[in-house]
């Protein structure tokens, strides 16, 4: 009888299918050893950044090593590494100075400066110390003076604007007179008092607003350009904060807030006002409604210049200022029947020539453009192909040359990118970063030198000195160490190239195994997603391919992939624009197609377990894959999801589903779909999120009720948008939720991330 009754049990299971490898308290104990907050402090010599010293012959860095926090000089001329100071003599100083101890290998040093007499400066704590390299004496202490966000110091340091009631004043620096440039400000129509995406006021308490200066000095200290802020339309969101500091009752948040389809926004205009005699200067821009401001920059003493979009985002333009008279005028206009991006333009105006490089998608690819300043017109092309302009890393404008990353042009991977120079007349383009990896580079002050830090998600960063002219290494800098991690198991996930659902057009992806994975063993699959056209969430680089949040959940025992479908960022125009107004695509036609084909090849993939995980966009994307493919996805976490694109901030959705809303949101909305739901769906907010509001998921639970559909949800308390990703209460909770509807297993008993 009782071996019937096994035989019994094992029919059953093999009848349900799977025999799930994994998913039991040792495999989130693996997981939890491969969280960022446990990884980041096993991997040594990484986060470099190169801060160039004079002209570019020489540069310091700081980067956590075995020992600890170091700092090190490069003499490139020497092709010499060095310690930029004597660790133990500084911490001694400092010990000495701060009346508190400090370890040799951990000193927090920010604001590193040094100077030609061997003097190094910096803020530690809450002081400003310079210190003698030679014999390492106390040159200064000082106080730091707290950084008012309200106050803006002039160039000359002579002169501070600021905003009081309003309005905008001047003070001398020292002095305690002030002189009252605008007179009529107020709470509707104020001066400098810029949009906070971010700031949440206190309604309970009633809290006043706290805003940021947002206004520009010119060079010489004369002129000052103002925005001018028309809040009579503003609308604001809310958070209802129910744990309080102090007390029992529940506290009511507002914060400024557009959101996709309103009527009519904050509106910016500008008044300029001349700083030696007090007058205006009447700027003849008239008001824009739209939700990003761009400020201006200085061409010279009397003449600035500003981006300026249109809502929808159809149209950019490139405005000139002259400060003596406050008239404008247009010297780049561009449009596009879908949209012009704010998140690929690059561009810089030369002061000498008075010419703009200005890179535009106008003819199906990210490319650069000369224009003349003075009239507008277009010299010549820059940059020709099929490749994508990234950005300008920088431009020697005596010699006429341009330093740019862009991806696409080298074999391989087509979002890898590399550093390239090129003259302004668009001859001699050189590759100057031939490593077939994602190059981030700085070039030294003096362009004799190029810093390259280039990495892929299977090959640790290297940090090399180059040549600017061909690229030629001179010296190796640094490696990132990452034996402990290799020690503890890691193997590099693996980059995949497939074609889309159009069996043309090549998408890539990476996927992430258990380390212990088991051929002969069967995995669920999760697809991780974030289909927000202005990035990708594949990992280009060895830092985001390994420290994110794939990594973990494979360890429990899932196969994990993400993929970069058609409609998302940095290919060319017409794969980008796939998305525009569709929104709810997803992607999710390609991904599915990417599990299927890599499964034939992985036959552990099951992919009649699969779900689908994501945070923000992904979130949206997470319900939204439910919904519109309950046949293939079975299980869903959505977190932190804007789940109708109306619900989230006036720029983004209004980027890319374009304005006037129309029904196209309507078809895209997550709630009007609620009652497609088969799936296991998990909602996760965070009740203080001033980024995508709560709302949006309390209204997505009131769709799913109203069609009688079982879901669950999760609302955090205290959390914000951010806080609530990197959240370890609400990350058990999201591998609770695979291992149970995926692996159909019982998960660890309140297991607790530490």
């Amino acid at each position: 009888m009782k071996l019937n009754r096994i035989t019994i049990l094992l029919l059953l299971l093999l009848s349900a299918g799977k025999i799930f490898g994994q998913g039991e308290l040792k495999d989130y104990k693996e997981a939890e050893k491969w969280l960022w907050c446990n990884i980041e402090d096993k991997i040594y010599n990484s986060n470099i950044n190169p801060n160039w010293i004079g002209k570019g012959d020489s540069l310091w860095y700081s980067t956590k090593t075995r020992k600890g926090q170091e700092y090190f000089l490069i003499d490139i001329k020497k092709k010499n590494r060095s310690p930029l100071f004597d660790h133990k003599k500084m911490s001694a100083l400092i010990s000495s100075t701060l009346k508190k101890e400090t370890s040799a290998f951990d000193l927090k040093l920010s604001k590193v400066k040094l100077d030609q007499n061997k003097n190094i400066s910096f803020q530690i704590d809450s002081f400003s110390l310079s210190v003698n390299l030679e014999n390492y004496s106390l040159v200064k202490k000082e106080k730091i003076k707290t950084d008012k966000k309200t106050e803006l110091v002039s160039p000359n340091k002579k002169k501070i604007a600021f905003i009081k009631d309003y309005n905008i004043y001047l003070k001398s620096d020292g002095e305690n007179s002030e002189v009252q440039l605008s007179t009529d400000g107020n709470a509707k129509l104020s001066y400098g008092t810029s949009i906070s995406w971010y700031f949440v006021k206190n309604e309970s308490a009633n809290q006043q607003d706290q805003f940021e200066i947002d206004a520009s000095w010119s060079p010489d200290s004369k002129y000052l350009i103002c925005s001018k802020y028309n809040r009579k339309h503003t609308k604001n969101l809310y958070l209802y904060k129910s744990s309080p500091e102090k007390g029992f009752r529940a506290e009511v948040y507002s914060y400024e807030r557009p959101i996709a389809g309103d009527k009519d926004l904050t509106r910016v205009s500008y008044a300029i006002f001349d700083t030696e005699t007090g007058k205006e200067i009447k700027c003849d821009l008239p008001e824009n409604g739209v939700f990003l401001e761009y400020g201006f920059k200085w061409l010279n003493k009397t003449q600035a210049y500003t981006l300026r979009y249109y809502r929808g985002y159809k149209k950019r333009e490139l405005i000139a200022l002259d400060l003596t008279t406050g008239v404008s005028r247009v010297v780049i206009s561009e449009s596009s029947d879908t949209y012009v991006d704010p998140n690929m333009l690059v561009y810089h105006v030369t002061k000498k020539s008075n010419e703009v490089i200005w890179s535009s998608e106008k003819e199906g690819w990210n490319q650069l453009y000369l224009y003349d300043y003075n009239t507008g017109k277009l010299k010549n092309k820059i940059t020709t192909g099929n490749y994508v302009v990234r950005e300008i890393c920088k431009v020697d404008e005596k010699n006429r040359k341009i330093f740019f990353r862009a991806c696409g042009k080298e074999q391989g991977d087509p979002y890898y990118n590399y550093l390239y120079s090129i003259n302004f007349d668009g001859s001699e383009l050189k590759l100057l970063s031939p490593e077939n990896a994602t190059h981030v580079c700085s070039i030294s002050p003096n362009t004799k030198y190029i810093f390259d830090n280039y990495s892929r998600v299977n090959l640790a960063d290297r940090f090399v000195i180059r040549n600017s002219k061909t690229g030629k290494l001179i010296m190796k800098v640094d490696e990132t160490d990452i034996k402990d991690i290799v020690d503890m198991g890691w193997q590099a996930p693996e980059m995949n190239k497939l074609k889309a659902r159009d069996n043309k057009t090549d998408i890539y992806g990476v996927i992430y195994r258990p380390f212990n994975l088991d051929n002969n063993k069967t995995y669920p699959v999760i697809d991780g997603t974030y289909s927000g056209p202005q990035t990708i969430r594949s990992p280009k680089t060895f830092r985001r391919g390994l420290i994110n949040m794939d990594v973990p959940m494979a360890q429990l025992g899932f196969v994990v992939l993400t993929v970069d479908g058609l409609g998302s960022a940095f290919r060319s125009k017409s794969f980008h624009d796939f998305s525009y107004k569709n929104l709810g695509d997803i992607g999710c036609l390609d991904h599915i197609k990417t599990i299927k084909e890599l499964s034939l090849q992985y036959p552990y993939m099951d992919i009649n377990n699969v779900g689908i995980y994501g945070h923000s966009a992904g979130g949206y994307d997470a319900t939204h894959a439910l919904l519109i493919h309950p046949e293939f996805y079975k299980v869903g976490v959505s977190s932190a999801g804007n789940h109708d694109h109306r619900s989230a901030k006036a720029w983004w959705p209004e980027l890319y589903m374009g304005f006037p809303v129309n029904k196209h949101y309507d078809e895209q909305s997550n709630f009007l779909l609620a009652n497609k739901l088969e799936g296991k769906l998990l909602l996760v907010h965070g009740n203080m999120d001033n980024n995508v509001n709560p709302a949006a998921s309390m209204r997505m639970a009131d769709a799913l009720i109203a069609a009688n559909k079982d879901f669950e949800l999760l609302l955090i308390p205290g959390c914000n948008h951010s806080t609530l990703y990197y959240n370890k209460y609400f990350l058990r909770k999201r591998w609770d939720f695979f291992v149970k509807h995926l692996m159909h297993k019982n998960v660890p008993n309140n297991y607790k991330i530490n």
